[in-house]
């Protein structure tokens, strides 16, 4: 069911959900969380639809906050989507002129759950400082995407000056499945240390950057990043060590290829990871991500950003 409200207000909007409510369609039971979704009017479908898949695994509110346009005068107009159209979740679509076309805490006050974390999403646009903003500085949780910034690298500098325990970046979550596999192989490996590490990768993927800062802070090693061409992702990371190297490849975008000393090369499942999966993983957890900060903090500043050196393969 999606029900339209041109021109109104959050009151408004609120005894409408309570209306829906008690005709029996709508139910806040069970929701964990409100999650606050801030972009601009046209952009957010996506966000709404993965939002709404990992709702499935965490039912929650959405509340998306669309820029309508700040020249136009000021107006409000909403639509709430509940049933099949909303997944798990309750979904509330703000589409803000003039004045509120920014982001406000006044304008999903009176629309957040009671008693229930709030987590804030910026799928495009990061602000400079998102803990410092409106929705920010009442988040539990603050999510962003370098990966979706004009100048990504810009982006995770910008993390780096302003973090808060709380920040997060999807470019991070998207490491997820490559820091489990490197983790493993280095728990299988004789003790022999690593002397430096090479991570291959697109020059405009920021995954391959905070890859590399984890693997600094977590070896104590040299990295060397090697430029891919732009949206190709990550492709290989080649562990040196006196015993043998240890690398692993990954030339398409579902499998990788895992070579060690002693040992047959391993074909792994490692594809890509979808937008939904990795908001649901970030709604996992409501805690500080406190390996992040300190890559964020301390590793990316440590990170030798050869990124301009042609690839050897």
């Amino acid at each position: 069911m999606i029900v339209d409200l041109p021109d109104t207000t959050t009151s408004k909007i609120s005894k409408k959900i309570t209306a829906l409510r008690e005709q029996g369609g709508v139910i806040a039971l069970g929701r964990v969380l409100t999650l606050v979704v801030v972009t601009k009017s046209g952009l957010e479908e996506e966000a709404i639809e993965a939002a709404n898949e990992a709702s499935r695994e965490h039912p929650c509110r959405i509340i998306v906050m669309a820029d309508a346009g700040s020249e136009a005068p000021d107006r409000l107009d909403a639509q709430i989507r509940v049933g099949g159209d909303a997944g798990a979740s309750e979904v509330i679509v703000l589409r803000g002129y003039g004045r509120l076309a920014h982001e406000s805490e006044s304008l999903v006050n009176g629309l957040l759950l009671p008693d229930a974390p709030i987590v804030a999403w910026w799928p495009h646009g990061a602000p400079e400082n998102a803990c410092e903003t409106s929705i920010g500085s009442i988040a539990h949780r603050r999510i962003t995407d370098s990966a979706n910034e004009p100048d990504p690298r810009a982006a995770l500098e910008r993390i780096r000056s302003t973090y808060k325990a709380g920040d997060t970046d999807l470019a991070w979550t998207r490491l997820t499945n490559w820091r489990i596999q490197l983790a493993a192989v280095l728990d299988q490996v004789d003790d022999a240390p690593v002397t430096a590490v090479a991570v291959e990768g697109a020059s405009d993927s920021p995954s391959t950057l905070l890859l590399a800062s984890w693997l600094s802070l977590a070896l104590d090693a040299p990295v060397d990043i090697v430029a891919d061409p732009a949206g190709t992702g990550i492709r290989r990371v080649r562990l040196t060590r006196e015993s043998g190297d240890v690398q692993l490849v990954r030339p398409g975008l579902t499998v990788a290829e895992l070579t060690q000393p002693g040992q047959p090369s391993q074909r792994i499942s490692l594809p890509r990871r979808s937008l939904k999966d990795c908001l649901a993983e970030e709604l996992r957890r409501l805690d500080p991500d406190d390996v992040f900060g300190e890559v964020i903090t301390m590793g990316l500043p440590r990170t030798n950003k050869r990124s301009d050196r042609p690839s050897d393969s």
